[in-house]
């Protein structure tokens, strides 16, 4: 295979079509660039869904996995090995919480997330057997198992997937008044993302976080904040709950912990809320792997020098002024977000958000759309303002602004 049009008509020949991604066939990729099997460049605005935060090829992330695939890539937790503890401690701190558990997909931690919950239900506060019940939002993405479509509103993730797992009231996002009456003695969590992604990167109004904290603290209910895709730099703080000065009890991780590496996740929580845990009640053959460590504690160290929340921020706000005219112009009909992150509802006079990704992917720039009419826009922290306005200024042209 040569060609573009070989290598996609051999992926869609032989592979499941559970995606419908853009035409184009990377072969090679560095900092926010990315090169295609024929050659050509194109600037990736998507940054694998926040998974490549710290940008393509970071070398601080290779050394960091050359040194250790040198040493041990995989022990299982049927014994301990030398990066673990260091892993544990460092992330846990940076979290500023006392117990990790780690795994490996995003997936997988919102469901050891929900496993969590419940035993505290049962254990701590006392909720009867079988009756422990998690309050999410509708719009919510935390991955496609099936316990997580079952509290999914999107018909595509949940249609044909039945029977749903129960156990679970979804309530608006946003609504502080709606969560607050759905909270009963059963209610052992409230599961929410600090910014709804897949949704088309939605911030609830301000003091719903606050309000959703204050309120789960005075009805003993876990907040869990999945901050997979929020966290770890994205919004210009480590943390998105931290713009409104929020601690959750449980932190769900993911994406950019592995830095577009290996795939790394964990749940982070206090010694009372993780500390339930017993031998044999959970785990993963490759959760904490010596291999995931070494590339998880780089990420760490880097997130410590505060450089990426930094450039986060003052690129985001440069990112968001420059977007603000094309409402103004008709051209979108919104745009939300915060930090180098941000959801752009296109006007359907301007065409839908896979229409407009396919414009810019022929003009050398990678987005993706979601829910139709929405495009993310959400580069690798470590893009140039040069070469974010040069993307920008594609966008403008796709859209005749």
């Amino acid at each position: 295979m040569t060609s573009p049009e070989e290598f996609i008509a051999a992926a869609e020949a032989h592979s499941a079509h559970n995606y419908h991604p853009l035409p184009v066939v990377v072969a090679t990729a560095e900092g926010a660039w990315m090169t295609d099997v024929a050659g050509r460049r194109y600037l990736d605005l998507l940054a694998g869904y926040s998974a490549l935060n710290f940008g393509h090829g970071n070398r601080r992330l290779l050394n960091a996995a050359r040194t250790q695939l040198e040493r041990v890539t995989l022990t299982s937790r049927a014994f301990h090995h030398d990066r673990f503890a260091d892993f544990c401690t460092q992330l846990a701190e940076l979290c500023g919480m006392e117990l990790v558990l780690p795994m490996n997909t995003g997936a997988e931690a919102v469901e050891t997330a929900i496993k969590t919950a419940r035993k505290w239900g049962y254990r701590v506060k006392g909720v009867p057997d079988g009756r422990a019940k998690i309050i999410v939002a509708g719009g919510n993405f935390h991955g496609r198992t099936t316990t997580i479509v079952s509290f999914s509103t999107d018909p595509e993730a949940r249609a044909d997937f039945g029977p749903y797992t129960p156990g679970f009231a979804i309530v608006p996002y946003g609504d502080l008044a709606a969560l607050e009456a759905a909270v009963d003695d059963d209610t052992v969590a409230v599961l929410l993302e600090p910014i709804q992604g897949e949704a088309g990167v939605l911030v609830p109004p301000p003091g719903y976080l606050p309000g959703v904290r204050a309120l789960t603290r005075n009805r003993n209910v876990l907040f869990i904040a999945d901050e997979i895709q929020s966290g770890l730099g994205r919004t210009g703080r480590t943390f998105a709950c931290e713009h409104e000065g929020v601690v959750p009890d449980v932190y769900v991780l993911g994406k950019a912990l592995g830095g577009g590496v290996v795939p790394v996740s964990a749940v982070v929580s206090s010694r009372e809320v993780l500390g339930l845990f017993r031998p044999g009640e959970h785990g993963s053959t490759f959760g904490g792997n010596p291999l995931a460590c070494a590339v998880a504690l780089e990420v760490i160290a880097i997130l410590r020098t505060g450089e990426f929340q930094q450039r986060a921020a003052e690129l985001g706000d440069h990112l968001h002024r420059e977007l603000a005219p094309l409402v103004d112009g008709g051209a979108v009909d919104a745009v939300r977000g915060r930090g180098l992150w941000a959801g752009v509802d296109i006007n359907p006079s301007r065409g839908d958000g896979r229409a407009v990704s396919e414009r810019l992917l022929a003009r050398g720039v990678l987005v993706k759309d979601t829910h139709g009419a929405t495009i993310r826009i959400a580069p690798p922290l470590v893009i140039s303002k040069e070469d974010l306005d040069w993307g920008l200024g594609r966008l403008r042209g796709v859209l005749g602004a």
